[in-house]
């Protein structure tokens, strides 16, 4: 069966279910991506987030295709990362919410680089844009990294439609 093809099936939603479980068992990182515009921050969370190349510096981020933080990234050209530890779920959910107003309320942040960072966040980047790509209902926003910085904090993840961390396995021999 081909994409067309798949997308106009009967049954699209039931593999979208499959897919949905299938993701869901996927470990992922918890992110706010954040911009300026006007002198005010903006922000969103996402899970989609990785390291895409080392020799320059890259990731990939992907927003939704109609949030306002990809409006903010498309007019600045630049973008944040914070990513976030295991004490910061309620951020994470924060962020998460629909619509781009109100985020930052009672949210204390700090502009590094030019961009809002989530102070206590293990993580941090400041990417330029480097381009966006298309991908169904959301684009992928391929950022250059110019500053990073790590701070001690176990990570926080996404697995099984809640929030965990990672911990190291106890070797065997």
């Amino acid at each position: 069966m081909t994409a067309d093809q798949m997308r106009t099936s009967p049954y699209v939603e039931e593999l979208q279910a499959h897919f949905r479980e299938v993701m869901a068992g996927v470990a992922t990182p918890v992110s706010v991506v954040t911009a300026i515009s006007d002198g005010r921050p903006h922000g969103t969370t996402v899970s989609a987030f990785a390291s895409l190349s080392m020799n320059p510096p890259m990731v990939l981020v992907a927003l939704d295709r109609g949030s306002e933080l990809l409006a903010r990234v498309r007019e600045c050209g630049r973008f944040g990362v914070n990513v976030l530890g295991s004490t910061q779920s309620a951020l994470a959910l924060a962020f998460a919410k629909k619509g781009g107003t109100g985020k930052f309320d009672g949210v204390h942040w700090e502009l590094h680089d030019d961009l809002p960072r989530l102070p206590g966040a293990p993580g941090w980047l400041a990417c330029d844009v480097a381009g966006l790509v298309d991908g169904g209902d959301h684009v992928v926003a391929l950022g250059t990294v110019v500053a990073a910085e790590t701070l001690d904090g176990r990570p926080l993840t996404y697995h099984g439609r809640v929030f965990g961390t990672h911990a190291h396995l106890e070797e065997t021999a």
